[in-house]
């Protein structure tokens, strides 16, 4: 169940016009699936895209979510699997941690406030906040209450713009930090207790030739619910690739490719045409991006040859550069070397 998952059965949930309940975790301690600002879907059928507890905990998350639409009032659940030595519930889970989550309704005569403001952040380019107010001293400040940042703007839902305001500085401190937590502030003369919630866009990801080994690099990276975009300049590679997890394809010579697509919206990419003029012009088109993960194929002398080649413009790729790309965790074979590239690219973007 990925990101990807999860926006795709909102929109179709949406278009049946489906009462939803969004659930959010906004506490952990332990040993716990889901950490801080963690969200899942459930529909009044008790169907769920996305997973808190690996699966442990969600049927009883269902149940709880009915009694949500049946009230209409939000609840704040807590699951303490370290209380005692037992199996919970005869399911052997065997995890040692707490799991504090807040269950909210999301209704179509509301247009699925404030879900629908998640939904387009998490399409954007840019991670994004959503601050939820979870408990609330203030007189017509209501749990569930939230300000979404979006581009520099900010859409409020329950909110009045004074409480915005001291809202916003404690969500850009968050966004700042890159971080989810849950803490009590200040909101005028009152005291809330909000969760700030980060919204991070799918990785994007960007391959740079359409041979056999790109397909195992484009359907991981399409499990993992990723935005993928792949690009060959020979046509024959396109017609005959299997790209149906990408979502778009292109052919296009390979000077051209930095104006065909925009390198400012992808996070990672990976120069895998095994032409090496093609991918000396790739290169120093990538140099002149800001792209966190640029991936190369090929030997170490390889490397070193385009390197040379390129001159000024191999400074600009200096610690983005990994090549050969993938970890070193002896694979052999296009399935095992996507396996690692698609790792180094993971670790990469989780800054590990």
């Amino acid at each position: 169940m990925t990101l990807k998952n999860l926006l795709k059965s909102f929109d179709e949930w949406r278009k049946q016009q489906q009462a939803l309940v969004l659930a959010s975790v906004y506490e952990t301690a332990g040993s716990t699936y889901s950490k801080t600002g963690a969200r899942m879907l459930i529909n009044s059928d008790g169907d769920y895209q996305g997973m808190l507890s690996g699966g442990c905990l969600e049927g009883d998350l269902a149940e709880r979510a009915r009694a949500v639409l049946t009230s209409g009032t939000a609840q704040m659940v807590t699951y303490d699997l370290g209380l005692n030595d037992e199996e919970l519930w005869g399911l052997g889970i065997g995890c040692d941690g707490l799991m504090r989550i807040f269950l909210q309704a999301l209704r179509a005569e509301n247009n699925y406030a404030p879900f629908v403001a998640i939904a387009r952040a998490y399409e954007g380019d840019h991670p994004e906040l959503a601050a939820t107010v979870l408990v609330s001293d203030q007189d017509g400040i209501e749990p569930g209450a939230t300000l979404v940042t979006a581009d520099e703007n900010v859409e409020l839902f329950g909110l009045t713009d004074d409480a915005a305001k001291d809202l916003l500085v404690e969500s850009k401190a968050a966004l700042a930090d890159n971080m989810s937590l849950t803490r009590q502030v200040q909101i005028g003369d009152a005291k809330a207790t909000v969760l700030f919630a980060l919204i991070k866009p799918r990785p994007r990801l960007l391959v740079l030739g359409a041979g056999l080994d790109a397909e195992p690099v484009t359907r991981l990276a399409a499990e993992l619910g990723w935005h993928i975009t792949v690009i060959d300049h020979r046509p024959a590679y396109i017609e005959k690739g299997s790209f149906d997890d990408a979502d778009k394809v292109i052919c296009c010579p390979a000077d051209e490719m930095a104006d065909i697509v925009d390198l400012a919206k992808f996070n990672t990419t990976i120069v895998m045409s095994h032409h090496l003029a093609t991918d000396r012009s790739y290169l120093a088109q990538l140099s002149k991006s800001d792209i966190q993960y640029i991936g190369l194929l090929g030997p170490k002398d390889r490397r070193k040859r385009l390197l040379e080649d390129l001159g000024d413009d191999a400074r600009d790729l200096e610690g983005r550069l990994h090549g050969p790309a993938g970890l070193d965790i002896a694979a052999v074979g296009p399935a095992a070397i996507a396996l690692s590239i698609l790792a180094e690219m993971h670790g990469d973007l989780a800054g590990c």
